[in-house]
């Protein structure tokens, strides 16, 4: 496929071709994390834990708070940081969410330095990769959709109402 068959409408697609996939924001989650955990280090590699203590999700498909005890685990090799996070939504109906985001982290040395200084950096950073596609389990009819969609997470550094450090990841689901 070409970058021009992949935006061009069906009918000018050739027959067996695939649509290029769309995004549609559906929510943001703001993890509140504590301070990283050094676990150890490997011939190149540094493995850390930090500890997620709560958190919210707003969005136009889903709300609610993220709930203390989850975390993530990053590996970091050459600069790299694959993360695998592993945490609990609660929804504003009560319902339980589990969540598994895989992703890496990757920055230019002049974006750490300002993220290191306290400075806003955007998603949408060229110095700044930061991304994740998490995966949802739930029985609760209403957010089943969420279990049954591939979706992909814009992140970022950010901070909450009273100045703890968050990561937000802007969720899509992939259609």
């Amino acid at each position: 496929m070409t970058a021009a068959t992949a935006t061009a409408p069906a009918a000018a697609r050739a027959p067996g071709e695939l649509p290029a996939p769309t995004l549609e924001y559906v929510f943001e989650i703001r993890a509140t994390v504590d301070p990283d955990l050094r676990i150890g280090r490997g011939a190149d590699e540094l493995l850390t834990f930090t500890p997620i203590s709560g958190g919210s999700v707003t969005g136009p498909r889903l709300n609610g708070e993220v709930l203390a005890g989850g975390g993530d685990w990053a590996v970091e090799r050459s600069g790299t940081a694959q993360l695998e996070a592993r945490y609990l939504i609660r929804a504003d109906d009560g319902a339980v969410i589990d969540v598994l985001n895989r992703g890496y982290f990757r920055a230019t040395d002049e974006v750490m330095a300002r993220m290191e200084r306290g400075e806003a950096v955007l998603e949408s950073d060229p110095g700044l990769y930061f991304r994740t596609a998490p995966v949802f389990q739930t029985d609760a009819p209403a957010h089943r959709w969420l279990a049954e969609h591939q979706f992909i997470g814009l992140a970022r550094d950010g901070e909450g109402g009273a100045g703890e450090p968050q990561v937000c990841i802007r969720v899509f689901a992939v259609r």
